[in-house]
Parts: C-alpha cells; sequence; structure tokens
C-alpha cells in the first residue's frame, strides 16, 4: 500500500503525512525525495531544494527525441533543466521506494503511481483564513504577506502537476479521499484516513 497525498499550502498536508505514517508504521518521504535524488546524482541538495516542484518547459521535448525518463539515461540531456532532471530522478525514486508501503507528500506521486491499485491518492484543502494561520504560527511568514505567499505557493504547485501530469491539481476526480484539515487537527486528520484505510480493507 502507497499513500499518496498531495495539498494546498498551509493545510498541514506534510504534518498530517507525516503523523498517518508515524500511525501505520510505515516510512515517510517529503524532503527526502530530494536527498535521495542528490544522492543518486551527485548533485547537491541545496541546488535541488531551489528547484522542487516547480516546473520548467523542456521535458516533454526531449523525451519526444528518445530520451528515457530514468536515472539511468538522464544523465545523456545534460541540456535538460535542473527541475527536470529532479523530476526524472524523484520519479524513479518514487518507484523504487514505493515497492514498500508508504506515504509519499507532493511531487506528483499519485500520477507517477497512477498504475498502481493499492495506491491511495489524498488531497488537503481548508480555507484561506485557516491556512494563513498555519503559515504564520508554523513557518513564520509575515502575516501581511501570507495570502500573497499560500496563493503564489498554490500556484507553483498546480502549475507543476499541470505540466509534469495529464490531469489538473486539486480536481476531485484525481484522488480517492479530499480532507479539509480546516475542520479537524492533525490527529483527527490521520484517524479519518486511518478509518477510510479499514473501510477500503488495507489496514
Amino acid at each position: 500500500m502507497v499513500i499518496t497525498i498531495a495539498r494546498q499550502y498551509g493545510s498541514g498536508g506534510k504534518e498530517i503525512g507525516r503523523m498517518l505514517a508515524d500511525k501505520l508504521g510505515i516510512r515517510f518521504y517529503d524532503k527526502e525525495l530530494i536527498t535521495l535524488a542528490a544522492k543518486e546524482s551527485g548533485i547537491s541538495p541545496e541546488v535541488f531544494e531551489q528547484y522542487d516542484e516547480k516546473a520548467a518547459n523542456s521535458l516533454l521535448y526531449a523525451l519526444s527525441l528518445g530520451a528515457s525518463a530514468s536515472m539511468g539515461d538522464y544523465g545523456l540531456i545534460p541540456q535538460l533543466p535542473m527541475n527536470d532532471r529532479l523530476f526524472l530522478l524523484q520519479h524513479e525514486i518514487i518507484r523504487q521506494v514505493s515497492a514498500e508501503p508508504c506515504v509519499i507528500v507532493g511531487r506528483c506521486a499519485d500520477y507517477v503511481l497512477r498504475d498502481r491499485a493499492d495506491c491511495i491518492r489524498l488531497f488537503i484543502y481548508a480555507d484561506m483564513e485557516k491556512r494563513i494561520r498555519h503559515v504564520v504560527d508554523e513557518h513564520g511568514v509575515d502575516e501581511k504577506k501570507a495570502r500573497s505567499v499560500i496563493r503564489k505557493a498554490d500556484k507553483a504547485r498546480a502549475n507543476y502537476y499541470n505540466y509534469y501530469a495529464d490531469r489538473e491539481w486539486g480536481d476531485p476526480e484525481n484522488y480517492h479521499l479530499c480532507i479539509n484539515s480546516g475542520e479537524l487537527d492533525t490527529a483527527g486528520c490521520a484517524e479519518l484516513i486511518q478509518a477510510y484505510l479499514k473501510l477500503r480493507g488495507m489496514v
């Protein structure tokens, strides 16, 4: 079983995913995917951090030339922007780590694993005011700038997903379960997901 979590910025999706993984006793992957990508490529994780979950514009062109979306071949197309190189690496790493039960946050994991019958796809959202409070309290964002920061982050995530996947970020049809985290705390959301998994006979 693999659980993927797409999330609006400030909705607490990462925290929910980490708590859920702890409750289920399985691995959790978020920024860990950057570390693994850096290890595989020899590129600094600080460099990859700048391009994480940001779309470029040449991947489809490169792939149309016959380049394989695998770590073994990505080195053959050095002209590829760093965004695309990171996506290709994370694509392969997601497939590798999902050989064992885990929770994966973001990075088009639901799309990468779309053919897996045991992949549960979640989307976490919340109303703007609650997300503002979250990013101010948890991320130290200036309250006057929080709304703008959230909108820019959501736009970047949507652009990234819509570019690399052939579906729309946040569209309920792409997910098994959409949760308004503003109505429950982190523990409540994790318990709700566990209940859903039990109803599905997956835990």
